[in-house]
């Protein structure tokens, strides 16, 4: 089984309006209101590729339940922690330009903190748990740490998608996949990335320091894949870009979905990860299966 963990989720309320003027009266254009998060991201492509998979973490108030009645309309498996604080909303404004204003997200209590581990307790060996986004600063910086320790006690694997100390401290343990874009890759490493043979150097010093896996997202460079195996580069196939929230998390589906499905294929994952991505950037919403499996064959893929 694959278990996705969102620990500050949120409502994306994305906002569009012709022109934003500060202090004036805007008028939007259109409107929407998505679960995002990017475990539920996630979990939502997973469910487009025939992936069974469970949707864990927190959710609390009327954002919360949101959600929640979102997954199960998709017939989504959750299981998350209802806390007592409300679920974040995120706004993102489309004016020309995409604007994000960002909450911070809740308070999380220790019982409620001890309730998510518990449900951990049922991992077994063979389960994959991906690991997705920013933590809500009451959990303090360490609690991947603590997450990443259940699961190698049960023996399941973990991937891991996020950022700076709680990504450095994850290498260590193994993790199956970790899938920085090239500005987060830069800045773990604190330089600059101007060429792709600088993304090859320092993808490899992910993989010395204990990935399995390394996917590197280049927008409309493509992505490159880096593993014991060798280096492949994956040119993205053509397309309006609508959409740039949940590409990498559709990437990641994309790649464990289709690695969990093909035993191992890892170049098969590395094409799906790379066309379930696109077919999110060229979407309003997540990829649905249909403009996946369009794409699909156009992923071309070579060896570096």
């Amino acid at each position: 089984m694959i278990y996705t963990v969102t620990l500050n989720p949120s409502v994306d309320y994305i906002v569009e309006v012709e022109e934003f003027t500060i202090g004036g009266l805007n008028r939007m254009k259109r409107d929407m209101k998505l679960p995002g998060g990017k475990g539920i991201n996630v979990s939502r492509v997973l469910k487009q590729l025939g992936v069974e998979n469970t949707a864990t973490g927190f959710l609390g108030g009327f954002t919360g339940g949101y959600i929640e009645q979102w997954l199960g309309q998709e017939k989504i498996a959750s299981d998350f922690v209802h806390i007592a604080d409300d679920t974040r909303i995120n706004i993102k404004l489309k004016a020309g330009e995409e604007t994000e204003i960002n909450g911070a997200g809740p308070e999380i209590a220790e019982s409620e903190t001890a309730s998510l581990l518990r449900k951990l307790d049922a991992l077994k060996q063979g389960d994959i748990v991906i690991l997705s986004g920013s933590t809500p600063p009451s959990l303090g910086g360490d609690f991947y740490s603590r997450l990443i320790a259940v699961c190698k006690q049960k023996g399941a694997e973990f991937v891991i998608d996020t950022t700076g100390q709680a990504l450095t401290d994850a290498l260590a343990h193994g993790p199956l996949l970790v899938k920085p874009n090239h500005h987060e890759l830069a800045e773990l490493f604190g330089t600059q990335i101007s060429t792709r043979e600088e993304i090859i150097t320092y993808g490899r010093k992910l993989l010395e320091g204990g990935a399995r896996h390394v996917l590197v997202s280049m927008a409309g460079e493509g992505a490159l894949f880096i593993s014991e195996q060798g280096v492949y580069h994956a040119a993205a196939p053509a397309g309006r870009v609508r959409n740039s929230v949940g590409a990498g998390d559709s990437m990641i589906a994309g790649f464990v979905g289709t690695l969990s499905l093909t035993g191992g294929d890892v170049l098969e994952a590395f094409r799906a990860g790379v066309a379930s991505g696109s077919a999110t950037a060229f979407s309003d919403d997540l990829a649905d299966r249909q403009k996946i499996e369009q794409l699909r064959p156009l992923v071309v893929i070579s060896q570096l």
